[in-house]
C-alpha cells in the first residue's frame, strides 16, 4: 500500500506522522495517558448507546470491534482501541478503508489508543476500517490464517551478478583487542534525563600510525530489560538492566578493525527513553555522535587520559571518521555529518565546539529520515533491508534521492537493496537467540496459513539472522573502504554498475546511486515535458490520476515515501503504461542538457515487483533534431508482495557510442525517448544521468543552512497580531528553500520556494492570531522546509503556537439516573461552567465500593459496552474496579457545547440479588494535560419489583 499521510497540525503531529508512536513505551500497564495531540483529540471510550456500538454516520452500519466515530464536523474523528499493548518501534499505526489510506492517527501513550480527526472526510464503508502498521494487520478485524493475499509469486532470481574484482568482506591481517568505557554522562537540549556516555571499542593491534575512525550508533530499541520483559522507560529502575543495544555490532567492527580500522560503537538508551518530540530525536543522537567525537579528538591531540579501552589499540586519525547508524540512528549520524560542516544554533545543540574531526562518509541501515533533507556533501550508502518491518517503507531511499540537484552533486549516494533481509537482525542484541534480552523478527507473519511468500522465515528469498549480518558487514567494509580509504576498486559494488562480493552470499544484493561522476540530465522535479505513453506523476499525492503509485497499489515505492504533506510539492516521476509494443515515451527538458565527456546514459527504472523481462529501447535527440539509438535495456522487478516496498528503480546503462558514431552533438541533447519492446507493461523513470567511472573527491560547498524555530505567544483577548515564524540561517552562501505552511483550521498545506543568505535580510513567514476570551487548547501554525538548491536543513519544522490564556470552565457532575433498575443505563451529566472552543477530556475512574455493599459486576453490563470501553468479555466476572490495573471511563465534552451525559448501560438478569453499586471519581484534563479531580459519586442499581 501506498502511504499517503494526513496534513499536520503541530509538532506532535509533525511526530506522529514522521516518527509513527511516539512516547509509547513510557506508559506502565494501568496508566491513564491523555493522547499526544496538539489539540486534545475525541474520547478514547466515550459512552455508547445501551446494548450497542457507536454508529458511523456516514452510511449507518455499525463499526467494527474497537472503533468508533466521535464528535461533529470539524472535532470529528474516527478512534481506534488496539486490543493490547504495541511494542517499541518505528512503525506508525495507519487507519485504512479496505485499499485507501484514511491518514495516519495521533497516539496516546497508552499504547492503545489511537485517534484521526477526519476534517470533514468520509471514511466509506465502515466495514472495510483496518488498523495497520508496518504492512500488518493489528486491528480485531484481521484476516484469520488463510491462503496468502492474492499477489504474483516472487520472480525468480536472476543469474549470480558477476564478482567484483575486490571482495571488501575479506578480513585484514591485523589481530583485534576489545574494551569498552563509560564515562560521566552528559545533558542533551531538551530532555530532563542525562544520556549515558557509554561504548564498546575494537581497535587493531600492532598497526603503525594512525588509524581511521568507525563510530557505530544503534537505533530506537528497548531501553531496560528485567526477564522476558522489556520497556522503553529511562533511567532503568526496579531492578531492570539496560539493553546492550550497543554491543550489537561487534560482528562488524571486528572485521572493520582487522582491517585496520578502530571502532566505537555508543549507546543511545538515554535518548531512545526521551525521543518523543518533533524531529523523533535526530539532533539529540547528533549531539550524542559529536560529544563521543569531541573525546576522541581530544585523546588524539593529548588532552586528558583515554580510558583503557582507547590506549589498547591504535591512535586514531580523526581526519578520517566513517558513522554508521541503525534506523534512527541512521538519521542521527547524517545529522552529525551535518552539523560537522555546518554547526546548529546553540540552543538546539549540547555538543561542544566546532568540529575537530572530518567525516568522509556515512552508512545508513533501514534509517528514518523524517527530516527528509540529507546531507549532501558527505558521502553515503543507506542499506534498505527488503523485508524490513519496522521503517518498513523503506523511506532511508531518500538519503540519496533527496540529495539531487542540492549542491555540488559530487559526493556518491548509494542506495543497497538487500532482498530478504529483516530490520532487526543487522543487530545481534534484537536477534532471537543472539541477544541478552527479549528480542524478536520484526517482519510479520500472521498464522502459519498466511506466510508471506518473500518475507517469511524459511522461505528462499528470506535470509537467516548470521547470513543478514554476514552481508551487512561486508557492505560496510566496502563503505568504508571508498570512502575513508579512497579505493575505487570497490565503486562498482555500491554505484549500479552490478557487481557482487563472494563474502555476502547467499544474500542478493542490488544497488543504484546518484552524485559522484555522474551529470544531471533527465531529473523530474526540474524542467521536464512528457509525451506519447507517459506522463509526469506526483511521487506524494493522494489523487490517484495524479500520483505515481495510486493507494490500491499493492506494495509500496522506497522512492515515494511520504513526508509529512500530501500532495507534496516538488517530487516528480515518469509513469509509462503501455498496451502494445513501440508505444514510446519521449521526455524532453525545457532546456537543452549536456551528455558531453559520459561514457554510458544510465537510467533508474522501477518495475512492478515480480515482473520478468521489461525491455525498453532507448534513444536521445540533440538539438539539431539528429537522433540516436543507444540501445536496449532489460528490467526485472524484485521479489515482493504487498508487505514490502519492492517498487525500487534498477540502475541500467546505456552506452553513448552510437551517439557519437552518429554525430550527435552530446552538449544540446533536447530530448530522451523509451520504447517498450514488450506486449504490455508498467514502468516509471525515477532519472536520468551521464555517467562515467571514478570516485571525485566530494568536496564541500558554501551552503546556506536553514532551521525552523517556534515563536510562543499568548492568544489575547481581542484584536488581531501578526507574527513571524523564527527561520535562522547560517552558514554560507545564499540558496533556496520550499517552506510549507499548513494551515490549523483546513489542515491543508500551501508551499513556496523561497530564497535564503547568509547573513541576508529575514525570511518572510507571517502568522495572524485572533484573540478572544474562550478556553481553548494550544493552536500550532506549522512550516516545514526542504532544501532544493544551495542550502541545507536542520531543523526543518517548526511555527507559531499561540498559547490559550483563558481559564478552563469548571467542570461539575450531577445525576441524571443514578438509582435504576436492571436492563436499565446509569447515568451523569458532565457540564462546563462555559463553552470551549476545544474538546474537554473528561471522564471517571471507577472506585471500589466500601461498607460491604455490593460492586457492580462485568456480568452486570452490557457485553459489548464492557468489550469497547475494556476491550474484554464478562468472564470470569470481577467488580468492574477491578477490569483492568486502573479502570476508567473516558468521555469529552464537545468543542461549542456545555455537557455530556455518561450512560453505563446495565442488563436485567434473573438472579434475586442484593442492590449493586457503582463508585466513580470525577476526572479531567486541561489543555496541559495535567489531571484534575473532581468529587466521588455513586450509582445504584437493584432489582425489578
Amino acid at each position: 500500500m501506498i502511504h499517503v499521510p494526513r496534513s499536520v497540525t503541530a509538532a506532535a503531529a509533525v511526530l506522529a506522522l514522521a516518527v509513527g508512536v511516539p512516547g509509547l513505551a513510557h506508559a506502565q500497564p494501568g496508566d491513564r495517558i491523555p493522547p499526544a495531540s496538539p489539540r486534545p483529540a475525541a474520547p478514547a471510550q466515550s459512552p455508547a448507546a445501551p446494548g450497542g456500538s457507536a454508529l458511523s454516520g456516514d452510511t449507518g452500519d455499525r463499526l467494527p470491534e474497537g472503533w468508533r466515530l466521535d464528535g461533529s464536523g470539524a472535532e470529528r474523528h474516527l478512534v481506534w482501541r488496539a486490543p493490547k499493548r504495541l511494542p517499541m518501534g518505528n512503525a506508525r499505526v495507519e487507519f485504512y478503508a479496505g485499499d485507501r489510506l484514511i491518514g495516519v492517527p495521533d497516539a496516546a501513550a497508552d499504547q492503545r489508543t489511537f485517534r484521526l480527526p477526519l476534517n470533514g472526510a468520509g471514511i466509506g464503508s465502515p466495514s472495510e476500517l483496518q488498523a495497520q502498521a508496518a504492512g500488518r494487520r493489528l486491528d480485531a478485524g484481521a484476516e484469520p490464517a488463510g491462503p496468502p493475499p492474492r499477489i504474483a509469486p516472487p520472480a525468480a532470481s536472476s543469474a549470480p551478478l558477476p564478482e567484483n574484482r575486490v571482495d571488501p568482506g575479506v578480513p585484514g591481517d591485523f589481530r583485534t583487542v576489545s574494551g569498552e568505557y563509560t564515562l560521566p554522562s552528559v545533558r542533551i537540549p531538551g530532555f530532563r534525563e542525562p544520556v549515558e556516555m557509554r561504548a564498546t571499542v575494537v581497535g587493531p593491534t600492532g598497526a603503525t600510525g594512525k588509524r581511521p575512525l568507525a563510530l557505530f550508533l544503534h537505533g530506537r530499541h528497548e531501553t531496560c530489560y528485567k526477564g522476558d520483559s522489556a520497556t522503553g522507560s529511562w533511567p532503568c529502575k526496579n531492578g531492570q538492566k539496560p539493553v546492550p543495544s550497543y554491543r550489537g555490532y561487534l560482528h562488524d567492527q571486528k572485521l572493520l578493525a582487522s582491517q585496520g580500522y578502530v571502532t566505537v560503537s555508543i549507546s543511545a538508551n538515554g535518548i531512545n527513553g526521551q525521543d518523543d518530540i518533533p524531529d523523533g530525536g535526530a539532533q539529540a543522537r547528533s549531539s550524542l555522535v559529536r560529544q563521543h567525537l569531541g573525546r576522541w579528538a581530544d585523546w588524539a591531540a593529548g588532552q586528558g587520559a583515554p580510558p583503557a579501552a582507547v590506549r589498547a589499540t591504535a591512535p586514531v586519525d580523526t581526519s578520517r571518521v566513517l558513522l554508521v547508524g541503525h534506523s534512527r540512528g541512521g538519521e542521527g549520524v547524517d545529522r552529525a555529518a551535518l552539523d560537522s560542516l555546518s554547526p546548529p544554533p546553540a540552543d538546539q545543540d549540547g555538543a561542544p565546539g566546532p568540529a575537530r574531526w572530518n567525516i568522509r562518509g556515512t552508512v545508513l541501515i533501514g534509517p528514518t529520515i523524517f527530516g527528509q533533507n540529507p546531507t549532501p556533501d558527505v558521502p553515503s550508502m543507506t542499506i534498505l533491508p527488503g523485508c524490513d518491518g519496522d521503517v518498513s517503507d523503506l523511506q532511508g531511499q531518500l538519503f540519496a534521492d533527496g540529495t539531487r540537484g542540492v549542491s555540488r552533486g559530487k559526493a556518491l549516494h548509494s542506495a543497497v537493496y538487500m532482498v530478504g533481509a529483516n530490520h532487526n537482525y543487522f543487530n545481534t542484541e534484537w536477534t532471537p537467540g543472539q541477544a541478552k534480552a527479549p528480542a524478536s523478527d520484526d517482519f510479520y507473519s500472521e498464522g502459519s496459513g498466511n506466510q508471506d511468500p518473500v518475507c517469511a522465515p524459511g522461505k528462499p528469498t528470506r535470509l537467516k539472522a548470521k547470513q543478514q549480518q554476514k552481508a551487512g558487514s561486508t557492505y560496510i567494509a566496502a563503505a568504508a573502504r571508498l570512502f575513508v580509504g579512497g579505493d575505487d576498486r570497490v565503486r562498482p559494488l555500491l554505484d549500479g554498475s552490478g557487481r557482487r562480493a563472494p563474502s555476502a552470499n547467499p544474500a542478493r544484493v542490488l544497488t543504484h546511486a546518484v552524485g559522484g561522476n555522474r551529470t544531471p540530465a533527465f531529473v523530474p522535479g526540474s524542467a521536464l515535458d512528457v509525451s506519447g505513453s507517459g506522463r509526469l506523476c506526483a511521487q506524494v499525492d493522494d489523487r490517484a490520476s495524479r500520483a505515481c503509485l495510486p493507494m490500491s497499489t499493492k506494495g509500496s515505492s522506497p522512492h515515494f515515501a511520504v513526508w509529512s504533506t500530501s500532495p507534496e510539492a516538488g517530487r516528480q516521476s515518469v509513469a509509462m503504461r503501455w498496451s502494445q509494443s513501440g508505444a514510446a515515451t519521449k521526455v524532453r527538458p525545457r532546456k537543452p542538457v549536456s551528455l558531453a565527456g559520459s561514457k554510458s546514459l544510465a537510467l533508474r527504472v522501477i518495475v512492478p515487483p515480480n515482473s520478468k523481462g521489461t525491455r525498453l529501447d532507448v534513444a536521445v535527440t540533440d538539438a539539431s533534431g539528429h537522433r540516436a539509438k543507444l540501445g536496449e535495456v532489460k528490467a526485472d522487478g524484485l521479489p515482493g508482495t504487498e508487505r514490502t516496498s519492492s517498487y525500487w528503480g534498477r540502475e541500467v546503462r546505456v552506452p553513448l557510442t552510437a551517439a557519437t558514431r552518429a554525430g550527435l552533438d552530446l552538449t544540446q541533447v533536447t530530448s530522451l525517448e523509451l520504447t517498450p519492446r514488450t506486449r504490455s507493461g508498467r514502468a516509471w523513470l525515477v532519472d536520468g544521468w551521464g555517467w562515467r567511472p571514478g570516485t571525485p573527491d566530494a568536496g564541500t560547498a558554501d551552503l546556506a543552512r536553514v532551521d525552523i524555530g517556534r515563536l510562543k505567544v499568548k492568544e489575547g483577548d481581542s484584536g488581531v497580531r501578526t507574527y513571524q515564524v523564527p527561520v535562522r540561517v547560517s552558514g554560507h552562501g545564499t540558496g533556496k528553500v520550499r517552506l510549507f505552511m499548513v494551515d490549523p483550521v483546513t489542515q491543508k498545506a500551501t508551499a513556496r520556494v523561497v530564497t535564503v543568505r547568509a547573513g541576508g535580510e529575514h525570511v518572510d513567514v507571517p502568522v495572524t492570531v485572533r484573540g478572544n476570551k474562550r478556553y481553548d487548547s494550544d493552536v500550532s501554525h506549522e512550516v516545514l522546509a526542504k532544501a532544493v538548491s544551495g542550502a541545507v536543513v536542520g531543523s526543518y519544522g517548526g511555527g507559531v503556537t499561540v498559547r490559550n490564556d483563558d481559564p478552563m470552565p469548571k467542570v461539575t457532575v450531577t445525576p441524571v439516573a443514578d438509582r435504576v433498575t436492571e436492563g436499565k443505563p446509569l447515568k451523569w451529566r458532565i457540564s462546563l461552567s462555559a463553552v470551549a472552543d476545544t474538546p474537554i477530556e473528561t471522564g471517571f475512574d471507577i472506585r471500589p465500593v466500601s461498607g460491604g455493599a455490593k460492586e457492580l459486576s462485568t456480568k452486570d453490563v452490557d457485553k459489548r459496552w464492557l468489550k469497547e470501553v475494556f476491550g474484554r468479555s464478562p468472564n470470569p466476572q470481577v467488580p468492574l474496579s477491578k477490569v483492568s490495573d486502573a479502570p476508567y471511563i473516558q468521555t469529552s465534552v464537545k468543542a461549542g457545547e456545555r455537557s455530556v451525559v455518561v450512560s453505563v448501560p446495565t442488563v436485567k438478569d434473573r438472579v434475586r440479588e442484593p442492590k449493586e453499586t457503582l463508585r466513580l471519581r470525577l476526572f479531567t484534563y486541561d489543555q496541559s494535560w495535567n489531571v484534575h479531580r473532581g468529587p466521588t459519586v455513586t450509582g445504584t442499581v437493584r432489582d425489578p419489583s
